[in-house]
């Protein structure tokens, strides 16, 4: 199992979390009811499951595709650690990974 921290917006709150290798933030978020929308359930044509990537994790995932890039570019709240949580997938090395939930969302779906 891949210890997964998820962090409140507001910083106080911490959720430790485990998922397994291959699965998303995102699948594991929704398996342990964190506040991460995923409205497009993960097909990447929304931004609801926008997270910030704890510094020292960003060079352990890989860059995000231009299409990733295109979904940030409409996120409310946009910083250079930004990710989609739908396409951060598990791995050994990100054992420990945490991720900090922006305080809103933008759901361009509705």
């Amino acid at each position: 199992m891949i210890k997964v921290v998820f962090i409140e917006g507001d910083g106080t709150t911490e959720h430790v979390c485990e998922g397994e290798e291959g699965q998303s933030l995102l699948d594991v978020a929704h398996k342990y009811d964190i506040n991460l929308e995923g409205a497009c359930e993960g097909s990447m044509a929304c931004s609801t499951c926008h997270l910030y990537v704890d510094e020292t994790f960003l060079k352990q995932i890989p860059i995000p595709s231009e299409e990733e890039e295109d979904m940030l570019d409409l996120t409310y709240g946009l910083k250079a650690n930004s990710r989609l949580g739908c396409q951060i997938i598990l791995n050994e090395k990100l054992d420990g990974i945490r991720v900090h939930l922006p305080v809103s969302t933008r759901n361009m779906l509705l």
